[in-house]
């Protein structure tokens, strides 16, 4: 009877740990890069995510601003891109068609203030 209930639990446990492994956080907010989203933005006052949906898909990705690194403001909050995200949210404001205010879809573990992105893909 004790092995089974071990087993049991055990199995919980491995199944538990497997489905945290995969466990993907969604954000979905706007796309900017971490100089205007720590600096300009914030200045403008007001709401950041709006202000930062009125920053231009040109300004975004002037290099100096793309080299600062990108991210997601989201619920008011900014999560800065790993390096994969970087790339990928680099790709897909060139990709949109609009020049202000695309939304997207951001996926990947949220750990603090920073996204491991895995994917990202833009809200019709």
């Amino acid at each position: 009877m004790l092995k089974k209930f071990i087993f049991s639990l055990t199995a919980v446990m491995a199944l538990s740990l497997v489905a945290m492994a995969y466990d993907v956080d969604k954000l979905e907010g706007v796309i900017v890069d971490k100089a205007c989203a720590t600096g300009k933005v914030p200045k403008q006052g007001g709401d950041v995510q709006t202000a930062a949906a009125n920053e231009s898909k040109g300004c975004i990705l002037m290099p100096s601003c793309v080299n600062s690194g990108l991210g997601v403001y989201s619920g008011g909050k900014y999560y800065l891109f790993d390096a994969k995200g970087n790339a990928l949210g680099k790709a897909a404001l060139e990709k949109s068609k609009k020049d202000k205010g695309a939304k997207f879809i951001v996926t990947g573990k949220v750990a603090g203030d920073k996204i491991e992105v895995e994917s990202i893909t833009e809200v019709e």
